[in-house]
């Protein structure tokens, strides 16, 4: 069994982490941390009954208590980064789906793993759909490198644009390269009407009540468009990515950013 902990256990994706952890048989939940927690039982969070695993406040406290050799991260872009190093310096693996991440804290990250000899697991969606998504969008911008993207989150959201588009935006631009697109002459009426911009292509994000996680990715060619769309209507559809991730980090090389590099 794999001893997996969990932090920001009080979250709704840490509350789905829990319940996914519990129901695999090769996992198992041995600790949960939240900055908010009362100490309840992990068991009675996910409706079990007790099964004796406490919400702590201090990452190192309970790492030290409950020696898990995974930890997942779903909490928010100013603890992450903290969580992270606490685990890597104790030898606990990451699985990170937190996103907020710099291009630096990537390299602190790589270094820190490569020091600790531990592995790491950062990916900006665990949904097996959304990974296909951005594999999809790679190989048609070989024939359609005009694209621009939209994406779709619930309003609680902190960080603009997700991590996901600028993860498809990274893959397109390694089949494309940079591309000026639009007219030379635009100019915006109202600033950011026309979005963010990655080498190039346009980002577009959109926070509303209602929305889960959701991506539009829309080429444009001659006479057409084409447009792949993924759709997350419940948090039920990270945890196979989730469960996946947990599973693998233990044989990974260091850092690995990307379920997609797993799913093989």
């Amino acid at each position: 069994m794999i001893r997996v902990m969990v932090c920001g256990a009080y979250g709704k994706m840490g509350l789905e982490v829990l319940k996914a952890v519990h129901r695999d048989e090769q996992l198992s939940i041995v600790g949960a941390v939240d900055v908010k927690s009362d100490f309840a039982d992990v068991g009675e969070l996910i409706g079990i009954g007790k099964n004796g695993v406490p919400v702590g406040r201090d990452l190192n406290t309970v790492i030290a208590e409950t020696k898990p050799q995974v930890m997942v991260d779903f909490t928010s872009p100013d603890a992450v980064m903290n969580n992270i190093r606490t685990a890597i310096k104790n030898g606990v693996c990451p699985v990170v789906g937190t996103t907020g991440l710099s291009d630096d804290n990537l390299t602190e990250i790589r270094e820190l793993c490569q020091a600790y000899k531990v592995n790491a697991l950062i990916s900006p969606n665990f949904s097996i759909g959304a990974i296909l998504m951005m594999k999809l969008s790679q190989e048609v911008a070989k024939y359609m490198p005009h694209v621009e993207i939209i994406e779709l989150h619930h309003d609680q959201k902190l960080d603009a644009p997700s991590g996901t588009a600028i993860r498809t935006a990274e893959l397109i631009t390694q089949t494309r390269g940079h591309l000026k697109q639009g007219h030379p002459s635009e100019f915006e009426k109202y600033e950011g009407a026309r979005g963010g911009e990655f080498s190039g292509i346009r980002m577009h994000s959109v926070r509303l009540p209602g929305y889960v996680a959701h991506q539009e990715v829309i080429f444009g060619g001659l006479g057409q468009t084409l447009t792949i769309r993924h759709d997350s209507i419940s948090r039920e559809s990270f945890m196979p990515g989730v469960v996946l991730a947990c599973k693998k980090v233990l044989t990974l090389d260091g850092l690995v950013c990307g379920l997609e590099h797993i799913l093989d």
